[in-house]
């Protein structure tokens, strides 16, 4: 095998495990090719950040991430001034110094964030491409490559945690959701490491979770759990232990819903 056969090999090995489930993959890569944002719209642990992960991958692109939550500061993303050795010095935050690499920035749950600390992405999301850095009096020029990428999960945030018109309008929109069941039977035994028959069970139990009538969940079985559930398995747990632990005791911390939870389990799960 020559050098670089080994590469492609490595390479190959190296990249995310991601499945496509529509035209995800292709809309992302022209938005890629025009320097456009993208915004990804999806419930929890369906995928988004996996997704991100590969598109990086495939582009050759570091990827440089941050997740938003309500004490986070425009400081936290551009950068601040640091005391070291007694003299006073500058350090990039995390999409300052994607701006200045050509690299992929996504930003998680950017709803999280304050809402005057989210506009500081703005001016990268439009035909400016810029980042002012007020504190240091410059605006810094978008390097080839660079990329914004922002999620959020429309069906959980309350109306005071809704995208902005202003910021949303600025992007790409590319909505996830959980994968059809032969999908997510796939992602589900790659990424646990179980038997086909396991990880379909185990998404049987998320389908039937997710399908509730009047459920009192604010979320709801994700891929993400099931993946958990599936490690658990693998690991020698029971399947309805793995279930209990990994699912049921995670969606909910109130007895009458936890005790649903576990019938509804015993129904689909099949009997030992």
């Amino acid at each position: 095998m020559s050098i670089s056969q080994a590469d492609e090999v490595l390479a190959e090995l190296e990249a995310p495990f991601y499945r496509a489930v529509g035209d995800e993959v292709e809309v992302f890569q022209a938005a890629a090719r025009r320097g456009s944002p993208v915004l990804l719209k999806g419930p929890t642990g369906c995928g988004k950040t996996r997704f991100v992960e590969t598109m990086a991958h495939g582009l050759g692109r570091e990827l440089i991430t941050a997740a938003g939550h309500e004490d986070m500061t425009s400081a936290d993303l551009v950068g601040r001034f640091l005391l070291k050795g007694g003299e006073t010095v500058w350090a990039d935050g995390p999409l300052t110094r994607a701006v200045r690499e050509g690299a992929i920035f996504y930003l998680d749950e950017v709803v999280e964030a304050r809402q005057d600390t989210t506009v500081v992405i703005h001016p990268l999301a439009d035909h400016r491409r810029e980042l002012p850095i007020d504190r240091l009096g410059t605006t810094l020029r978008a390097a080839p490559g660079f990329q914004l990428v922002i999620s959020y999960n429309p069906g959980y945030q309350s109306v005071l945690k809704s995208l902005k018109e202003s910021t949303r309008q600025r992007f790409v929109a590319i909505e996830l959701d959980f994968p059809p069941v032969d999908i997510e039977t796939e992602v589900v035994t790659y990424e646990a490491g179980i038997p086909p028959e396991t990880a379909s069970a185990l998404v049987k139990v998320g389908r039937a979770i997710r399908t509730l009538d009047g459920s009192p969940l604010r979320e709801v079985a994700s891929t993400r759990l099931l993946i958990l559930a599936g490690g658990l398995v693998a690991e020698g747990l029971s399947l309805r232990s793995a279930v209990q632990s990994a699912v049921v005791q995670a969606l909910s911390d109130d007895p009458d819903v936890v005790r649903a939870l576990g019938e509804l389990v015993d129904a689909v799960l099949p009997r030992a």
